[in-house]
């Protein structure tokens, strides 16, 4: 197969917020690409809906700390909280700099940006709600995911738009570039490079209801696991509580934060149940037990497993008036803050949410855990926070850890700018004074005999089948509430489906142009090496912690589970988990109270 060779000083693999935020910052200084299997503007950044937070205090007082302090509580204190300082300090620098690069914020009257409430995010240190979330509309990601790539544009970034990265090439224990099929052409090429930045988003598609788009199944973390990079803190996967009814399409939490309020099938707000202080607006993996447990009771709406998210002008009003606020809202409100979710829920429910509520249920939504990285987005490769020359990684795929055990919403696309732009600037201060590391012999040639065994595949079962018993079972097993029994039947289930991906697998197309059954095949390894690092890191931990419930442990343990878990993949393809501590400066762990 002919292979083509590039070169460029920094490469970045993923053209999402973090991606183009990094490539924004390392083309400033030195020759930069981007690869990315869509187009950069259909990453998955522009799906992100209600806001990104910084503590502007814009509508009322707030401050970095107090950011800070929702953020490691939100992770149920396994955050990171020196990586936490670095991201609520410099969320309003951020925040301001998107401002000014162009991206159309909503603004208050006298001209500022518009903030609103957000789950988990409050003043006083939990004392009540604040306004945190900079939004525009409900289309923030995608406005910020425009704004960069026009940013990038004018920079003379250089794109590779349908460019799906295979593997990474590495020599003499650095980076070396890395491999990648081109999809309109079939062709194979390799960009050798001082130093690469993984930006791929995260795998939700390893579970059957959930928020994330087709193409999110984890391609750079199952690329660099492979390699012998470990990732961190995998058992932790977030539900967001309100997915559309079977669909899994998300609801953003600004539904909540304009007023909305969850309602289950007796007419009850059963928040207050769960949550006394901020009910609706409490923390994601609170509130996505919360349904799980009305539903459970027999309290799901008609019998079945969803509840209500109601945003009807009246029904805002009643709860503002109850709260003692003064502020109403009217359906011209509604649709100028909540655009995109009122036209979601007319176009696949037939439901007008201004008139009806919504029926909600959890969906599989955002992975806490990833490729390890340093405040620098520099790769780390064990306990002792080793750190690859050149390889470094930011957003989703990456676990630097802000998050924790569960993320607060508004804070993943703040995760993206804040260590994407310190990402790219690392990369441009690595690239100048570095050398190139001469590539291997072939660098190709791992990728081309495995392409050429997915496409000559000639067994019974295809990809779709494969992937709907996998999602199947990790829905069952590995979601909201696991214990042990059904997380050792996952993967099970996993190894078996594995063995059928290796021996049994049925391909159609033996072409090379646009051939997304070869490529949908490799995607589907990916996520079932995922899925089995998912589980058999959720077994071994043995407590309940943000996104990570056992039935069977059922409390959180900190004498014994307070540190990160780290997977490897042994030469034989088995798991090694092994442990790091978390890093804390100012917040003793505390029980978690809403």
């Amino acid at each position: 197969m002919n292979v083509k060779i590039h070169q460029f000083d920094a490469v970045i693999v993923g053209g999402g917020g973090s991606g183009l935020m990094a490539a924004l910052y390392a083309s400033r200084e030195v020759k930069t690409a981007v690869l990315s299997k869509l187009h950069p503007t259909r990453s998955h950044t522009g799906a992100a809906q209600g806001g990104i937070s910084a503590a502007l205090g814009n509508l009322e007082e707030d401050n970095w700390e107090w950011h800070a302090f929702d953020t490691v509580k939100g992770s149920d204190y396994l955050a990171d909280q020196d990586a936490v300082e670095v991201l609520c300090r410099e969320a309003v620098d951020v925040v301001v700099e998107l401002e000014h690069m162009g991206l159309p914020f909503d603004r208050t009257p006298d001209g500022k940006i518009s903030q609103r409430r957000f789950g988990g995010h409050t003043r006083d240190h939990g004392a009540q709600p604040v306004r945190r979330a900079c939004h525009a509309a409900d289309r923030t990601g995608h406005m910020i995911l425009h704004t960069l790539y026009q940013q990038c544009i004018k920079n003379n970034v250089t794109f590779f738009d349908e460019f799906q990265v295979m593997d990474l090439i590495i020599a003499d224990d650095k980076v070396a570039g890395v491999v990648a099929v081109e999809l309109r052409t079939g062709e194979l090429h390799v960009f050798h490079c001082k130093a690469a930045l993984f930006a791929t988003g995260g795998w939700g598609r390893v579970w059957q209801i959930t928020s994330n788009a087709h193409a999110y199944t984890g391609d750079g973390d199952a690329v660099l696991f492979r390699r012998g990079i470990p990732l961190q803190d995998m058992e932790f996967f977030q539900f967001h509580p309100t997915g559309i009814y079977r669909m899994g399409i998300l609801i953003t939490e600004g539904v909540r934060g304009e007023g909305g309020v969850l309602i289950n099938g007796k007419g009850e707000r059963f928040m207050a149940q769960y949550a006394p202080t901020i009910k609706d607006l409490a923390s994601r993996d609170v509130v996505a037990r919360a349904i799980y447990l009305e539903i459970a009771k027999g309290n799901g709406v008609n019998g079945k497993p969803y509840v209500y998210l109601d945003v009807r002008p009246e029904t805002v009003n009643q709860y503002l008036a109850a709260a003692g606020e003064a502020r109403r809202v009217d359906r011209a409100y509604i649709e100028s803050r909540l655009p995109d979710i009122l036209e979601f829920c007319r176009v696949y429910l037939g439901i007008d949410p201004v008139e009806a509520p919504m029926p909600v249920q959890p969906t599989a939504h955002y992975g806490m855990g990833g490729i390890p990285t340093t405040t620098r987005a520099e790769v780390v490769i064990d306990e002792n926070n080793t750190v690859m020359p050149g390889l470094y990684a930011a957003g989703e795929c990456a676990c630097v850890s802000v998050h924790g055990a569960n993320r607060l919403g508004t804070n993943s696309l703040l995760d993206l700018v804040v260590f994407g732009r310190r990402g790219g600037q690392a990369m441009a201060e690595y690239c100048k004074p570095a050398d190139f590391t001469p590539l291997p012999p072939d660098p190709a040639q791992e990728v081309i005999t495995q392409l050429e065994c997915f496409r000559t595949a000639n067994g019974a079962r295809r990809v779709i089948d494969i992937r709907a018993e996998m999602q199947d079972v990790m829905m069952a097993h590995v979601g909201v509430f696991r214990e042990a029994a059904g997380i050792q039947k996952a993967i099970e289930a996993i190894h078996r489906l594995q063995d059928w991906q290796c021996n049994q697998l049925r391909i159609d197309d033996q072409g090379k142009i646009f051939n997304y059954d070869v490529l949908d095949a490799w995607e589907m390894g990916c996520l079932l090496e995922l899925a089995e690092v998912t589980a058999v890191s959720a077994l071994a931990r043995q407590e309940s912690r943000g996104a990570h419930s056992r039935e069977d442990f059922p409390k959180r343990d900190d004498v014994n589970w307070l540190k990160h878990t780290l997977a490897y993949c042994r030469p034989d393809g088995s798991i090694e988990l092994r442990y790091k501590p978390v890093t804390l400066t100012k917040y003793e762990p505390k029980e978690r109270v809403y």
